[in-house]
């Protein structure tokens, strides 16, 4: 599950993260009461409107049919006004959105932390994630903070730091100061950064996260070390033991499909395809739509309805998919292990005539347990739905029935 920025940051505190302080406004009046509030707390004019969404490159993006950036700097209250009102309820393009971008329906109005020092202020990178590869966490880091991680690591791999935290002994003082060294930091500044890294660790481990990436983390003027950025995914895995953080969910910003899924206890993630898929297990979701497109289709989604389909799960799927109107056909793939394929069959013939008239074809392989009755339930319907035994000769149908 992502969250916003303000709420990373939110997180970030509780566990001793030093943050670029901010108030988060849903209207342009209220984010003008906001920089006010700044304003008090830092006895400065300037700070930061930054759009919330579930998308990184907000600085870079820009709203469809202005000159917007995503990120701005204001220093009056009528600035503020201005950039809030260009920003909320328009639509956000950035290079990780998409072309569609997303609607910005918050901003966070935050201090301007690129005061004037004793020492010119300076921009890193940094990350905690899971290294699957090699079972444990690693830290990331670089000293071009504020650029695409992405095109640092291709063009300048030599300046990406990593430091794995072995799981039986969590993180090491002398691995913190490694980081902190690397980074090119003396005095004070390393000093905070070995603080900055500990208690990011700590918060990266106590939400459960996936990942919690800082960029940029700042040193400023003064020597202190912040977050200006935060961007948290949490294992979804984890949600049931983080019942805090599960209420940030923000379904505005997600697929109104894939909400609607979860919702029934499906996985569904929409694709770019023709050929609906619903099958029971990751596994062979994978196998079906890799078999799709060798045949030369396209799915248009991953649908597991799980080890337990039945006629009320069959029909949510049946809807989610329908939905979605570059379907032309739909391909239902079904291994009877904990549930029976007659049983399966005979919710998807209860769906198909609870739904009404579906629009578009169904390829229905039933295999497993009671895969010959689920069959003859199929073909005995008088449904427009096609059954198949072999996946070879399920996805051939697919083909017939598109052309």
């Amino acid at each position: 599950m992502n969250i916003h920025e303000y709420q990373g940051k939110e997180i970030l505190a509780k566990y001793g993260v030093r943050i670029q302080r901010g108030i988060v406004a849903e209207s342009p009046d209220k984010a003008v009461s906001a920089y006010k509030e700044i304003a008090k707390m830092t006895d400065s004019k300037f700070a930061v409107v930054k759009s919330q969404i579930h998308a990184g490159g907000r600085g870079k993006g820009q709203i469809v049919g202005s000159e917007q950036r995503g990120v701005q700097l204001a220093k009056s209250p009528e600035a503020v006004k201005e950039i809030a009102t260009n920003l909320l309820h328009n639509t956000l393009v950035t290079h990780q959105t998409g072309p569609e971008g997303k609607v910005v329906n918050k901003v966070l109005i935050a201090e301007d932390a690129y005061y004037p020092g004793d020492s010119e202020p300076k921009e890193f990178y940094m990350s905690i994630l899971l290294d699957r590869a090699k079972a444990c966490n690693v830290i990331m880091a670089s000293t071009e903070g504020g650029m695409d991680i992405e095109e640092v690591a291709e063009n300048t791999p030599e300046l990406i730091i990593k430091e794995w935290i072995d799981p039986a002994v969590g993180l090491q003082a002398f691995q913190a100061r490694k980081v902190a060294n690397k980074l090119g930091l003396t005095g004070l500044a390393n000093k905070e950064m070995v603080k900055f890294i500990f208690a990011l660790y700590a918060a990266y481990e106590g939400t459960d996260s996936s990942m919690f990436e800082i960029n940029p983390v700042l040193k400023t003027s003064d020597d202190k070390i912040l977050a200006v950025d935060a961007k948290v995914n949490i294992d979804d895995n984890a949600l049931y033991r983080q019942k805090e953080i599960a209420e940030l969910r923000d379904k505005a910003e997600e697929d109104p499909m894939e909400v609607e899924a979860s919702e029934s206890d499906l996985n569904y993630v929409k694709l770019d395809g023709n050929v609906g898929c619903m099958v029971n297990g990751a596994g062979l979701a994978m196998a079906t739509m890799d078999i799709i497109k060798l045949y030369g289709g396209e799915p248009a989604n991953f649908l597991d309805v799980g080890g337990g389909a039945n006629a009320q799960t069959v029909e949510a799927g049946f809807r989610i998919i329908l939905k979605d109107p570059n379907v032309k056909a739909i391909f239902v793939n079904i291994f009877g292990g904990i549930v029976r394929c007659d049983r399966v069959a005979n919710g998807i013939v209860e769906a198909y005539k609870s739904i009404g008239e579906i629009p578009v074809p169904i390829v229905v392989r039933l295999q497993g347990t009671n895969a010959e009755e689920g069959a003859k339930i199929i073909n005995d319907s008088g449904l427009k739905v096609f059954s198949a035994v072999k996946l070879k000769d399920a996805a051939e149908l697919i083909q017939s029935v598109l052309k």
